[in-house]
């Protein structure tokens, strides 16, 4: 059983840039976020993170846990809307597609599911830019883990936590 995080940060803590995160992402980011994706069973996002990024098309299911009625993501034939919280959604997706899940949401999502215990590891992104919204502590995010590693690639640094 496992439930990853991965979440992209500027130096600064900023998650998105003119509301996305792919200005705060970086080229070995990238790589590596798309190669993640290709071995879970199903993705977790929220709401908000549906409407700002790019999930038309995705190698897996995705859940959109949301209070909204309408699916953001209709054009994607694997995509689910989900009214729950993301703790039941955790629950729901490991019955339903398998033990592997991946949460993309945002990071009080994240946050929200590290303090419930439903997150196994967090896989953080630490880029060079600057200047975004929606800064997030992301130390405090990593004192929630026990073991945490740090590798440079590139210009960006890469933290796997677990617990």
């Amino acid at each position: 059983m496992s439930t990853v995080a991965t979440l992209v940060v500027g130096q600064d803590g900023s998650a998105t840039k003119n509301a996305s995160s792919a200005e705060i992402s970086s080229k070995a980011d990238r790589e590596i976020f798309l190669n993640r994706r290709r071995h879970v069973d199903v993705i977790i996002i929220g709401g908000n993170t549906a409407r700002n990024e790019s999930y038309r098309r995705s190698p897996v299911p995705v859940i959109v846990c949301s209070r909204g009625s309408i699916n953001p993501l209709e054009e994607n034939p694997i995509a689910q809307l989900w009214n729950c919280s993301p703790g039941e959604a955790v629950d729901r997706a490991r019955k339903l597609f398998g033990e592997n899940i991946l949460i993309e949401g945002g990071p009080k999502m994240i946050m929200d599911l590290v303090k419930i215990g439903k997150i196994d590891q967090l896989e953080l992104s630490i880029t060079q830019v600057t200047g975004g919204e929606n800064i997030v502590d992301w130390q405090l995010l990593l004192s929630h883990f026990k073991h945490i590693e740090m590798k440079q690639f590139d210009d960006t640094q890469f933290y796997s936590a677990i617990n």
